[in-house]
């Protein structure tokens, strides 16, 4: 198995409660035979398998259109609708990706907040840049994204006429209903659906992120493919001992039952920071409701080190960490050797910057574990499309379990229509 894990400092205090082997596999069953709480909304167990060669072709040939026609791509979405994509994009693109020509568009995003500064600054850019949308709802009535869209599309038609305009823009929707897929029939936007069985945060190995994610350049085969083989590393092993889905879900709920609060996932790659965003929402809408769940919080070390480093060693022992741990770096780069040795740094001559990033982990960890914070370390060999793939799948089906194991539907999100529901009546929205 690719994704290796580990468990360390858990047991400094002893468990309030403890959950049998029998819960676990049960909650194991439900997911697999499709009999727990949402089980209308598992349709994400059964995209690596049933994602066909022609899915994908029709998929890169919508991309290479795009990238084609375009300098910038804007993706117009929020949450799960563009989450999982920029995760996958950012992970793997170069973080100085300034526009060359002849390399592939840059992908921008829109809708994911209600910024009139941002939107503003957006349109002067895209006043002197070819560009092409993607706009990403279920029901094309979503606040944010259908702000920016309304204003994204008049610019787009402007800029570049009806008949044109309607090639730039590409509505990944509802199969059948909703105002955005009336509008998409309308103007004969090229579509991609949205699969009903398939919620937003489970949704990126679906269009909703596989065509961001070619357009980007990156092999959305592989990536297809890597959770394809970790859904069938995990499905075939229901031993809680050896299953790494199952350890994980199940060391979370032990931890929560023990008086932890707060999640910190941690990774020592600045590249997984929107990774990490992608993790917070997943595990946030699907843990955090009747009162109860783990509060998803992120860092990227070392640099949060410096900014939260005290607090995790010293404050409320009231967290753990998860570390996404990276075995290998892609590049090298040497450290000079100086004569005068001002920084005191010839020391680390012969070493390289990812052997040094990795003992700062360990430190780190040691220190942490040390003050009291429990650590679940998951490894992965590189980052890649192949292992993005394999921990998409795994974080996926672990926190199904984990909701299962809570006795709590991972897959409905009640409380966020609350803030829609006072935002409208502030806004005075007609009923």
């Amino acid at each position: 198995m690719s994704i290796k894990i580990h468990f360390e400092g858990l047991f400094h205090d002893p468990w309030t409660e403890t959950i049998p082997e029998s819960l676990t596999k049960n909650a194991f069953n439900q997911l697999v035979n499709k009999t727990g709480k949402g089980n209308e909304f598992l349709g994400w167990l059964d995209i690596p398998d049933q994602m066909t060669q022609a899915n994908i072709e029709e998929i890169q040939n919508c991309a290479d259109r795009l990238s084609a026609q375009s300098e910038i791509v804007v993706l117009i979405g929020i949450g799960g609708s563009y989450l999982g994509a920029r995760a996958v994009i950012e992970a793997l693109q170069n973080p100085f990706n300034l526009m060359k020509e002849g390399e592939t568009p840059k992908i921008i995003y829109a809708g994911h907040h209600i910024s009139e500064d941002y939107l503003h600054h957006l349109l002067q850019l895209l006043n002197h840049k070819s560009y092409s949308l993607i706009v990403i709802s279920k029901s094309g009535t979503t606040t944010e994204p259908a702000l920016a869209f309304r204003i994204l599309k008049e610019h787009c038609e402007k800029k570049y006429g009806m008949e044109e305009s309607q090639k730039r823009i590409v509505a990944i929707t509802d199969a059948s209903r909703g105002a955005l897929k009336q509008l998409a029939n309308k103007n004969n936007y090229q579509t991609f659906v949205i699969p009903d069985d398939v919620g937003g945060r489970y949704s990126v190995l679906t269009a909703v992120g596989l065509l961001p994610i070619a357009i980007a350049g990156f092999n959305i085969e592989q990536l297809i493919a890597g959770a394809a083989k970790m859904k069938e590393e995990l499905f075939q092993n229901d031993d809680p001992n050896s299953n790494t889905a199952m350890q994980y879900a199940l060391y979370r709920n032990l931890l929560y039952q023990s008086g932890k609060k707060i999640e910190l996932v941690v990774a020592y790659e600045p590249e997984l920071f929107y990774f990490i965003e992608w993790f917070k929402q997943l595990y946030g809408e699907s843990d955090g409701k009747e009162g109860r769940g783990l509060f998803p919080a992120g860092a990227i070390f070392s640099t949060d080190l410096h900014s939260l480093g005290q607090y995790i060693q010293e404050g409320e022992r009231h967290l753990f960490e998860t570390v996404i741990s990276v075995e290998k770096s892609q590049f090298k780069v040497a450290i000079p050797y100086d004569e005068e040795n001002l920084d005191g740094l010839n020391y680390l001559q012969y070493r390289s910057i990812h052997e040094i990033n990795q003992i700062a982990e360990e430190g780190t960890r040691q220190a942490h574990i040390s003050g009291g914070v429990p650590n679940i370390r998951i490894q992965i060999p590189e980052i890649n499309e192949q292992h993005l793939g394999e921990m998409i799948f795994f974080f996926e089906m672990s926190c199904a379990l984990g909701g299962y194991l809570m006795d709590i539907n991972p897959f409905n999100q009640p409380g966020v229509e609350a803030y829609k529901q006072q935002m409208f009546k502030l806004l005075g929205k007609p009923m």
